[in-house]
């Protein structure tokens, strides 16, 4: 099922504002978190002001944004930055939170959008201002969850604000538990992957180099990841499975494991709050709930990756989950894996983390 990753779409994504892979122990903090709390306090109320404060995280990396100019930049109510570095970005979220930004907009893709939330998590905490998302990367399936157009702009997105058109998500917030014990910072984003979704963002990130992008990359990597899966053969790299603990920290219990193989190990494990999906996909079926939510395939069964068209599209039932294919609903889960895992696209080391709900976030839509 490095295919029922319809998920892939997050997995291909513009390169985020670093483009350095994370480590917890760099993520801000120390002095830094000496400028959130004085951004937080400094905050100013602003009332229904008739002219809106805007401010603008713009990735000029992103596929979209390349050699284009920043949208409304003359305009005094606009703030448009372009850190470089997670650390200028944790700054400039900072000074936006002192000035009292009415509308913070990350004009970029899911990576950018990965980015501004974990750097502003500690700036921001609980109380975030309105989120406006211009979809300028390569897949943006955060954009395809909201219901965003492909070609959304700022003056478009302004106008729906005015509406006051916005739905409310919660991001995936991943800590170290090393991290958690130390009291550093957390990762937050919106899908995350482990086992055989690592190897389909690689096959979405060569769908790219040869051209490919939005439904076009996820449908290329999603058939290259059930071809190379199920007609296989033993010791291929896209049949192994990875050494993954998943425990539901409310109850205490392990993650039910149905089938053949080693007991502690997953093929495929996929996490995410999105309430839609690319293609107009059902991978968590005909109703999904709110909130945090796992697909996992145990061990690549020949006959579930047959049937991913149909799963990715709502099939259930019994034989499914006596072949090792299991939908959770949770919202508080331990991960101890021995591979990396990646979030919106890119890779995180092997651990033991905590994964759970972020804060409610608002997104103005159409």
């Amino acid at each position: 099922m490095r295919s029922c990753v319809i998920f892939c779409a997050s997995a291909v994504i513009a390169p985020p504002v670093h483009g350095n892979i994370y480590e917890f122990s760099s993520l801000p903090k120390a002095t830094l978190n000496r400028e959130s709390e004085r951004a937080r306090k400094a905050r100013p109320v602003r009332h229904a002001p008739a002219v809106p404060l805007v401010g603008i995280i713009r990735n000029p990396r992103s596929h979209r944004n390349k050699g284009v100019a920043a949208e409304m930049a003359d305009c005094s109510n606009i703030l448009t930055e372009t850190p470089k570095s997670r650390e200028d970005l944790f700054l400039t979220l900072a000074g936006f939170a002192r000035r009292g930004i009415d509308y913070l907009v990350i004009d970029g893709g899911d990576g950018t959008v990965r980015d501004v939330l974990t750097c502003g998590a500690q700036v921001f905490g609980d109380t975030w201002p309105r989120l406006i998302v211009l979809p300028k990367g390569k897949t943006n399936a955060l954009t395809v969850d909201l219901g965003l157009p492909g070609k959304w702009t700022l003056t478009e997105a302004i106008a729906a604000a005015h509406k006051g058109n916005t739905v409310t998500r919660h991001p995936l917030r991943i800590t170290s538990a090393d991290a958690a014990a130390q009291g550093l910072a957390s990762v937050q984003g919106f899908i995350l992957g482990t086992g055989a979704f690592t190897l389909c963002t690689e096959a979405g990130q060569e769908a790219h180099r040869r051209g490919a992008f939005n439904s076009a990359a996820v449908g290329l990597s999603i058939l290259w990841g059930v071809l190379q899966s199920l007609f296989g053969r033993a010791g291929n790299i896209w049949r192994s499975g990875t050494p993954t603990r998943l425990l539901d920290r409310l109850t205490g219990r392990l993650l039910p494991r149905t089938g053949p193989g080693e007991p502690d190990e997953r093929f495929l494990a996929i996490a995410t709050t999105f309430e839609r999906f690319p293609l107009g996909a059902r991978p968590f079926g005909s109703k999904v709930a709110p909130g945090l939510k796992m697909i996992v395939l145990d061990w690549p069964n020949r006959l579930v990756l047959a049937l991913i068209p149909l799963i990715m599209f709502g099939l259930s039932g019994r034989f499914l989950e006596k072949r090792g294919l299991h939908r959770f609903a949770t919202s508080d889960v331990e991960m101890d894996i021995e591979g990396s895992f990646i979030l919106d696209g890119e890779a995180f080391p092997a651990g033991r983390y905590i994964m759970d709900e972020g804060p409610k976030l608002t997104f103005v839509v159409p």
